[in-house]
């Protein structure tokens, strides 16, 4: 059961309207000396006892009960500290209730949940009703100097604990592709666009010494999918050969890295570097910059990250952009889509600052009548992504470095029929910093 922030916080108010309306206190009467204790007493509040201890006990009893279950929503969708402490005061409520006859103890217990309460309506006051993402920012926002990079290295990794491992491609997809969270305890912060290195156990075969670190570009903003700030997410495919004398995948070729992870189980160790990488950061520093996002397979990665930072998260990157986010993902049909079910709602959610474009290389097909590649779907799109660029957009390319020879053919073509050169062009965006590159 979820109940929107409004309903909580009606819920809340209600809930002292019944105290009060109960006369379980009486008006306020500031202390003549401060008062130092956090938890206010009874005394400090100006509470007395009222004759009607049973209809105080009903109105308490229920006050009790309903912030408990308001704390404990609250806690379980947002993790909200505050909450936990309300939904701990509401048993200590409930167990004076039952056991005690004393109206001090009672009337205390129950300021304890009006107090947590409050706070609870505090955290969730925020625009959308949502707990903002917002304890792990630089000051300013955008500034990077602050950006972590290589902060464990191979020597003395980091050590991750898997949360959950899940396949997010269906049966047609060509190979299988996982969402793996991974639990850092907040003591691997990161930014959105950097990778983390991977380290797997054993050893090498031809030389018995320990596997190299493999890089992953991250696939969730700074906070996480769950938005404490204390997971991370990786997009990997399982990395398979197969034999054509055997007719089937041979496991002594099989990805060593790849297939570790994709084997994972929650709570599952795994030993990492990093993070690594400046070169996908987002230049956030003026929010009307348009974003050009181009992907193969698992390249997705660091956009998830991004799209979940400026479109789902309560965070001041979100609040102050915009500009226009496109998205263009390249895989081989539906059933090998990474995300879109996130990606559909941030687009029908915002349409003006969010653009999704597919290409489908075995369900589409191109202007010449082959398979559409995603150099293809950009193509149909020069003339706009052409104005975007000059107009300061930053452009991004993130898959299989197979991509890029490509995608340059492709943009070299445009340049001629708009008389660009297209060295000169590619040059020009590389020293404005419009230019990204990460492929593997």
């Amino acid at each position: 059961m979820f109940l929107s922030t409004p309903t909580m916080a009606k819920l809340i108010f209600a809930a002292a309207t019944l105290l009060a309306s109960a006369n379980a206190f009486m008006p306020i009467v500031l202390p003549s000396t401060p008062v130092t204790n956090r938890h206010a007493s009874s005394t400090s509040l100006g509470m007395a006892a009222d004759e009607n201890g049973s209809k105080r006990k009903r109105a308490l009893k229920t006050l009790a009960r309903t912030a408990g279950v308001l704390s404990s929503v609250a806690f379980t969708t947002g993790g909200f500290p505050p909450a936990a402490l309300a939904a701990k005061k509401a048993v200590e409520v409930v167990e004076v209730v039952k056991n005690v006859d004393n109206t001090q103890r009672l009337l205390a217990a129950g300021a304890g949940v009006v107090a947590a309460g409050a706070a609870v309506i505090k955290l969730t006051s925020s625009s959308g009703g949502e707990k903002a993402q917002d304890f792990l920012e630089a000051s300013p926002y955008w500034d990077q100097s602050t950006v972590p990079v290589n902060v464990y290295k191979n020597k003395a990794p980091f050590t991750g604990k898997v949360v959950s491992t899940k396949r997010i491609v269906g049966p047609k997809a060509t190979g299988e592709t996982c969402h793996i969270v991974i639990d850092h305890k907040g003591d691997f912060p990161y930014w959105e666009g950097q990778s983390w290195g991977v380290i797997p156990p054993g050893t090498r075969e031809k030389d018995g010494k320990p596997h190299s670190v493999r890089l992953y570009s991250i696939a969730s903003s700074r906070y996480g999918d769950d938005m404490s700030g204390k997971t991370g997410s990786l997009c990997v495919r399982r990395a398979t050969y197969w034999c054509p004398e055997l007719k089937a995948d041979d496991p002594a070729k099989k990805g060593v890295c790849s297939n570790f992870l994709c084997d994972t189980k929650p709570g599952d160790e795994i030993a990492m570097t990093g993070p690594a990488g400046k070169v996908m950061l987002l230049p956030e520093e003026n929010p009307e910059t348009d974003y050009i996002m181009v992907a193969t397979g698992t390249g997705i990665a660091p956009y998830r990250g991004f799209i979940r930072r400026l479109f789902f998260e309560n965070t001041p990157a979100a609040k102050a952009y915009k500009g226009q986010a496109w998205l263009f993902l390249g895989v081989a049909n539906s059933d090998a889509l990474l995300y879109d079910d996130e990606f559909q709602e941030a687009k029908a959610k915002f349409p003006d600052n969010f653009r999704l474009d597919y290409a489908l290389s075995r369900e589409q097909e191109n202007k010449k009548g082959g398979k559409m590649y995603i150099q293809d779907k950009v193509e149909e799109y020069a003339d706009e992504i052409f104005a975007k660029l000059e107009g300061g957009a930053h452009i991004y390319f993130c898959g299989l470095k197979g991509m890029m020879p490509g995608i340059q053919g492709m943009l070299e073509e445009v340049c001629k029929t708009k008389g660009l050169e297209y060295e000169t062009f590619i040059k020009g965006l590389k020293e404005k910093k419009q230019w990204h590159v990460e492929v593997y």
